[in-house]
C-alpha cells in the first residue's frame, strides 16, 4: 500500500493497470529478476482500500452516494485574485510503520495557506465536516472546491458548508487538475516529510504533521507566490 501511494503521488492520473506494471517492473528490479509479480485484482482491491479510484483519472477517497445531489463546477474560468475566494478540500491516505491514516486539510487558493487539517483511522464524514468547521472559525471562503466523495456529497457537509452562506463547487469527473493546489499540496507533504520519516503511533503522525503544516504556513517561500510565505499573503489582504 505505501509503494501504490508513492506511485499514485507521483502519477494521480495513473489506473491499476499502470500501477500494477509499474509495480512489477520496480519488484523485478529490487529482488533481482525473482520472478515476482502482483495481481492487478490485489491492486485494485488494495486501492479500494486506501480510497483510490481507479476507475477516473483523478484519484477519489470515495464513491459519491448517487441519491446525493452533485454540484456544478464553479471554477473555469474563474481568475482567483484574493485569500478567501476559493478554498479546496481533499483527502489523502498517510502511511504508519503498521497501518495508515486519512489526512483531511482545506487550502486557500490564492494564498496556497492551509486553514485546518485532521487524521483519522477511518473515511468517516465526520473527519471532513471537523475539518471544515475549524477553518470556518477562522474565516468563510466564497467557495469551498470538492471532489465527489461521499463525505463531500453527504447532507450534514453539505449543511455544515451552506448553512455560512459558502458556496459548494465540486469537481468534473475524471478531471485530475480541478483542485490543483491541494494535490500540489499533498506532493509537498508527502516528499518533504511523510515519505522521510516513519510514524509509528497516530500521535507520532500528529505531532510531526503539526510541524510540517506550521513551517509550511509561517516558514516555507512559496515559488508560485514570489518566495512569499503563505501566512503574510493570507494575513495581509
Amino acid at each position: 500500500m505505501n509503494k501504490i501511494d508513492e506511485i499514485n503521488t507521483r502519477w494521480p492520473s495513473w489506473g491499476s493497470r499502470k500501477i500494477t506494471a509499474k509495480l512489477n517492473i520496480n519488484f523485478i528490479k529490487e529482488k533481482e529478476n525473482s520472478g515476482l509479480k502482483v495481481n492487478r485484482k490485489r491492486i485494485k482491491r488494495l486501492m479500494g482500500a486506501m480510497g483510490i479510484e481507479a476507475i477516473y483519472p483523478k484519484k477519489n477517497l470515495s464513491i459519491p452516494d448517487k441519491q446525493h445531489k452533485i454540484y456544478p463546477y464553479l471554477l473555469r474560468g474563474l481568475t482567483i485574485s484574493r485569500p478567501n475566494q476559493v478554498w479546496g478540500i481533499d483527502i489523502t491516505y498517510i502511511r504508519l510503520a503498521s497501518g495508515w491514516m486519512y489526512l483531511t486539510a482545506i487550502i486557500d487558493w490564492f494564498a496556497r495557506f492551509v486553514l485546518a487539517w485532521e487524521i483519522s483511522d477511518s473515511l468517516e464524514k465526520e473527519m471532513v465536516i471537523n475539518t471544515v468547521r475549524k477553518a470556518f472559525e477562522i474565516n468563510l471562503p466564497d467557495i469551498l472546491n470538492s471532489d465527489q466523495g461521499s463525505q463531500m456529497t453527504s447532507d450534514d457537509y453539505i449543511k455544515t458548508v451552506e448553512d455560512k452562506g459558502v458556496k459548494v463547487s465540486m469537481d468534473g469527473r475524471g478531471r485530475a487538475f480541478d483542485n490543483i493546489f491541494i494535490e500540489r499540496l499533498w506532493r509537498s507533504v508527502k516528499y518533504e516529510e511523510v515519505y522521510i520519516k516513519e510514524y509509528h503511533t497516530p500521535k507520532e503522525a500528529k505531532l510531526n504533521l503539526n510541524q510540517y503544516f506550521n513551517d509550511y504556513n509561517y516558514e516555507r517561500p512559496h515559488q508560485n507566490l514570489n518566495d512569499q510565505i503563505p501566512a503574510e499573503v493570507y494575513f495581509k489582504n
